[in-house]
């Protein structure tokens, strides 16, 4: 792990997060600036900069989650798609984002965009009562479920 990575400092717990699932591996949490309501991210504990620098095994475990935390989330939220992305725009952290879809732009690209030049910003952060809440349904059917 990395002394100043921001993810490495939250799987070792000295910044809090709203955990949906932890093993030894991997750590799944609420984005605090999400895109919608359960929108998680899954970062492999052990630092890894890229998602291609991770090894096949532990991607596939971080997807295999995803899938999982997917279909949860259609239950939950009542939406047809959840869109998966591995990213580390923000955080040079191997990172998976999951993200109810309500619309079709909730996870896209910039390609699709017909204006350039746009100013883009982060979305807003919720009350940390909202972020304990959704966590707390998200953890509620990860575990009525094997």
């Amino acid at each position: 792990m990395s002394d100043n990575c921001l993810f490495c400092r939250i799987a070792r717990q000295e910044i809090p997060a709203h955990v949906i699932h932890e093993d030894d591996r991997v750590l799944a949490f609420l984005d605090i600036q999400p895109v919608r309501p359960g929108h998680t991210l899954v970062i492999p504990k052990q630092h890894y900069p890229y998602y291609e620098d991770m090894p096949a095994d532990l991607a596939a475990h971080i997807v295999n989650l995803g899938q999982k935390l997917g279909r949860h989330m259609k239950r939950l939220y009542g939406v047809e798609r959840v869109g998966f992305a591995f990213t580390g725009i923000h955080v040079a952290h191997a990172h998976a984002h999951i993200i109810p879809m309500h619309h079709v732009q909730d996870l896209t690209s910039t390609q699709y965009i017909e204006q350039q030049d746009l100013t883009f910003k982060m979305p807003p952060q919720p009350p940390q009562e909202a972020l304990a809440t959704v966590a707390a349904q998200l953890r509620g059917e990860m575990a009525g479920s094997s």
